[in-house]
């Protein structure tokens, strides 16, 4: 896929997901999520052949004007639109898929030292509120909702909504049919 089509498909993205997405030229000049983002691919790509430092640098300044920190190692899908989003930490073994919005304030962490694989893994066409931490290893199935200043520390199936310290979860309104709890575990006799 070429840059072009993939800068294309990030401004319909940040269209549909933000209604005061007044135009194509606004949006390229003034989000500061797509410049994240933009430049990410860039540094990834470095990183992916083995620089560490450079990439490391670039993330740094990207940070400084944006508010946003990526690790260059972290791996993100298409159409990854970071509203409003100062504040967000993306660490470096974060796995992000396609359609994901993710709000001012996250944090996709680890919990200490560990070593290898310590960071989410987040499904397609999940949306992640303001404030949210998902630490650790864990991942989150694809259609799930994370609510403002959850704290997730478990891993969550498909459409799932998760809200609360630490994050509770329910399923999520929309859900498939066949992924719906039983009905009848609702009903009091």
């Amino acid at each position: 896929m070429s840059t072009f089509t993939r800068i294309r498909e990030d401004i319909a993205a940040a269209r549909a997901n933000d209604p005061a997405a007044r135009g194509a030229l606004m949006i390229v000049l003034v989000y500061s999520g797509l410049h994240a983002v933009w430049w990410h691919r860039l540094i990834h790509r470095l990183w992916g052949r083995g620089m560490r430092f450079l990439p490391r640098a670039l993330s740094q300044v990207v940070r400084f004007f944006t508010g946003i920190e990526i690790h260059p190692g972290a791996t993100i899908g298409h159409r990854l639109f970071i509203d409003h989003g100062m504040g967000v930490v993306i660490g470096e073994t974060a796995v992000i898929g396609d359609d994901v919005l993710i709000y001012h304030g996250v944090t996709l962490g680890g919990t200490g030292h560990d070593t290898g694989k310590r960071h989410p893994t987040i499904g397609d066409r999940v949306i992640i509120g303001a404030g949210a931490k998902l630490l650790g290893n864990i991942e989150l199935g694809h259609d799930s909702a994370v609510g403002s200043n959850a704290v997730v520390v478990h891993s969550a199936p498909p459409w799932t909504t998760l809200t609360g310290i630490p994050a509770g979860q329910r399923p999520r309104r929309g859900a498939p049919h066949a992924e719906q709890p039983d009905m009848a575990d609702f009903y009091v006799i």
